[in-house]
């Protein structure tokens, strides 16, 4: 029975580390199922999900420390099971940007959290909006909504939220 692991792995940024490591997960008869890169700072950040049978990933595990150290990477591996979907009312993109404020993100995944709304990814990035000189933020998340509350009550709010907070965004039903 394929088992799943969850390989993450930080250092500075360079040409070919993804190569490397795809290489070493292929070369131990696995497969990478799921991934996300990204760039913070000076800082290279890679984490996927990888899927084999045991020895493969025994492997996986037994060798990328060596491989970390080779490559200046800071690597962790998680064993994992595979994602169990719960019953979900609808899908949804929320999408939204503004003034950067501290606390912007934890007020909006706290009113999501209260309301028992999966996050299921989320991109936020701030930058120096050109016209103004000013730190706009801009996050993108997929959620989840509940089956035990209506999905326009969440979405009346959501959107009351964000005007509180003087933000621009849309939810999106995700089909």
């Amino acid at each position: 029975m394929p088992q799943q692991l969850v390989v993450t792995a930080i250092g500075a940024d360079r040409t070919g580390i993804v190569s490397k490591i795809a290489r070493l997960v292929t070369d131990c008869q696995c497969n990478i199922i799921d991934s996300r890169m990204a760039i913070f700072g000076a800082e290279f950040t890679f984490i996927l999900l990888i899927s084999g049978e045991t020895s493969g990933i025994n492997r996986v595990e037994h060798l990328l420390p060596n491989l970390g150290l080779e490559l200046e990477l800071t690597t962790m591996t998680k064993r994992t099971s595979a994602h169990q979907n719960k019953a979900v009312a609808a899908y949804y993109i929320l999408d939204y940007s503004g003034p950067n404020k501290v606390g912007t993100l934890g007020a909006i995944t706290g009113f999501l959290a209260s309301r028992e709304v999966y996050i299921g990814s989320l991109q936020s990035s701030v930058r120096v909006d050109n016209d103004s000189a000013t730190e706009k933020t801009h996050t993108i998340m997929t959620l989840e909504l509940p089956t035990t509350e209506p999905a326009e009550n969440i979405i009346t709010d959501l959107i009351a939220l964000l005007e509180q907070m003087s933000l621009i965004g849309t939810v999106q039903a995700q089909t």
